[in-house]
């Protein structure tokens, strides 16, 4: 209440508004125009959903800001960059300070993109990493303007400043990357300058190829043999999606012949096999639309014949299994490594069967999509089969069970099941060796003050003396290993929540602290390719004049914020949205944007 005789206005006493007590509860308090915290939040309010710069000075912005609260005077758009870097420069601090106290090894997924409308390419670094409370975390690190050329020295160099910036160049645990030359070239020269004694086994586990590459790689070779087969399929799409009046004309019909799906016809991504395999799943759906169409319109020349449709549907069922895998594999949210041989061994043996199915179409497909498999198949890298050793759920015997099956010489598949177990057994013992140094180390220092000085033959003969009594411990984690495997393999479950299990493991301390750095290495690029898709929104036509240090600090800034609300509120996911995902909830259909902000500058 204000007093009536009380002549001057205070803010403070006019406006109440609830307040949370200590206990949870709900009380009215008075509340304090703060300028400088409203501005923070509307620099964050940006940053986050991706509004333009400019809309600080909008007249309709203004305007409501002004009826909100007309204590706060509207910054302008150089104003609110300014208060976006000191964002960027507060979050970067903490997520350094994040990943400088975490005690795993962190693994690096990086892409690089070049941006349509600069004509700038740009890599993305994503950081990714299980912390104290075993919780999988990715943050991205930099989104970087690399200029021309992009050769693998100039990529080799760009990365490896990232990681001693981030101070992560001892922390490494693996780089994963797309398949090209450039990449391979690019990782012999990172483990030239990289100290290897810090990496494991020397360096020789640092590649992972993305694995979603590689399926898209497969399917891509297989959908050339049945290209033509399909042809009359994508050009029945392209011609009903051409212009407004036809999409039109196909939706009506489709209502007429009371089609049951609500999905919209689009035209495929010749290079990206999975938009194809949508295309046709959705095509199948309208297959007598078309059928239909084809009576009516006289410029319609293209309807598929049945024998395609046919074909159509066999591949569907075919690459349902490459789909659903690259899906898997394309989760952040979950680790990915220990998925990562079962899937693949289930594509091999689905590759196989289909050699002898009967229809010289999907042969001829499988056929080349086996000899492209077997191509990367010997270029997987060793780790993953270690991920799955650490999975309780199958440990050596799912390597038992599908090895045989896949190498038809007995002999190949006994090796393959020993260079995994080798590898294991390698990684145990550096951990080890490693462990017991630290702690030999730490003894000495903390007796050393009590000691008579040496000179520094003596504390050479005495750092070789350290490394001889660790190596004692060789066996007793044999020992641990062997225990965990002799245990029986777990009841496959659905909700099975494997960090959880590791985390509990405390009678296998040297394998709880391989499984917290194995589980966190991603099998694909995708957490640093997905920039990428915020970054084409970020540098729309309209915002094309972005200076690159802004874009990276908006780009980072989201990742770090976004990851802060969600530690806070975890079950709303309907705010993660931006303002260009804006859909009718009656009609669920996508509303054009039709914002009229300025060129970002």
């Amino acid at each position: 209440m204000i007093c009536p005789l009380k002549n001057t206005r205070d803010i403070k006493q006019s406006i109440l508004m609830p307040k949370k007590d200590t206990g949870g509860k709900f009380c009215v308090g008075t509340y304090t125009f703060n300028e400088e915290i409203v501005r923070k939040d509307l620099a964050s309010m940006i940053v986050l959903h991706e509004y333009p710069l400019s809309m600080v000075e909008h007249f309709g912005f203004r305007r409501f800001l002004s009826s909100l609260q007309p204590l706060f005077k509207v910054v302008s758009r150089n104003t609110v960059k300014s208060d976006i870097m000191k964002i960027y420069e507060f979050e970067k601090t903490k997520t350094m300070r994040i990943i400088e106290k975490n005690t795993s090894k962190i693994a690096i997924t990086t892409y690089m993109w070049t941006a349509s409308n600069q004509k700038k390419g740009y890599m993305a670094i994503t950081a990714h990493f299980i912390d104290e409370t075993w919780k999988l975390r990715s943050r991205i690190i930099r989104f970087i303007y690399v200029p021309c050329p992009h050769t693998a020295e100039v990529l080799c160099d760009v990365l490896i400043d990232c990681l001693m910036d981030w101070f992560i160049d001892r922390k490494l645990s693996t780089l994963t990357l797309d398949n090209c030359t450039t990449n391979d070239a690019m990782i012999n020269l990172i483990l030239n300058k990289l100290d290897n004694q810090s990496l494991w086994l020397e360096g020789s586990l640092l590649h992972m190829r993305c694995c979603a590459h590689i399926l898209n790689l497969i399917v891509r070779d297989g959908m050339d043999v049945i290209g033509d087969g399909i042809e009359n399929i994508r050009s029945s799409v392209a011609f009903w999606v051409a212009i407004p009046k036809r999409c039109e004309k196909f939706d009506e019909t489709a209502r007429l012949l009371k089609v049951s799906t609500s999905r919209k016809l689009v035209l495929d991504c010749k290079t990206r096999w999975n938009s194809t395999y949508k295309i046709l799943k959705v095509a199948i759906c309208y297959k007598d639309v078309f059928t239909r169409l084809k009576q009516r319109e006289s410029l319609y020349k293209s309807a598929p014949k049945e024998e395609e449709w046919e074909i159509a549907r066999d591949i569907c069922d075919k690459l349902k299994v490459f789909n659903s895998v690259t899906e898997l594999f394309s989760g952040t949210e979950y680790p990915t490594a220990n998925l990562y041989f079962p899937k693949i061994c289930e594509i091999k043996m689905s590759l196989k069967k289909w050699l002898c199915c009967g229809k010289s179409i999907i042969e001829r497909m499988a056929m080349r999509m086996l000899d492209k498999f077997e191509k990367y198949w010997f270029q997987i890298n060793g780790i993953m089969g270690v991920a799955t050793v650490l999975d309780p759920r199958y440990k050596l015997r799912l390597l038992h069970y599908y090895f045989p099956l896949i190498y038809t010489n007995g002999e190949d598949a006994k090796k393959e099941i020993e260079r995994i177990q080798d590898i294991c057994y390698n990684l145990l013992n550096e951990y080890s060796l490693k462990s017991k140094a630290s702690e030999v180390g730490a003894s000495y220092q903390s007796s050393a003050s009590s000691l008579p000085s040496l000179d520094e033959s003596e504390t050479d003969h005495m750092s070789k003396y350290d490394k001889f009594v660790a190596s004692d411990f060789k066996g007793n984690v044999k020992n641990e290993l062997d225990s965990y495997l002799e245990e029986c393999v777990l009841q496959r479950l659905p909700d099975f929540d494997i960090l959880s299990w590791w985390k509990n493991a405390l009678k296998y301390p040297t394998l709880q602290l391989i499984a917290r750095d194995v589980l966190a290495i991603p099998i694909s690029t995708v957490a640093s390719e997905s920039a990428f898709s915020t970054g084409g929104r970020f540098i729309s036509p309209h915002r094309s004049r972005l200076h690159h240090d802004t874009l990276e600090a908006l780009m980072c800034s989201q990742d770090w914020l976004w990851n802060e609300v969600k530690v806070i509120d975890a079950t709303n996911s309907e705010c993660y949205t931006t303002f260009h995902d804006d859909v009718d909830d009656e009609t669920n259909e996508d509303i054009l944007d039709t914002d009229t902000y300025h060129d970002e500058l």
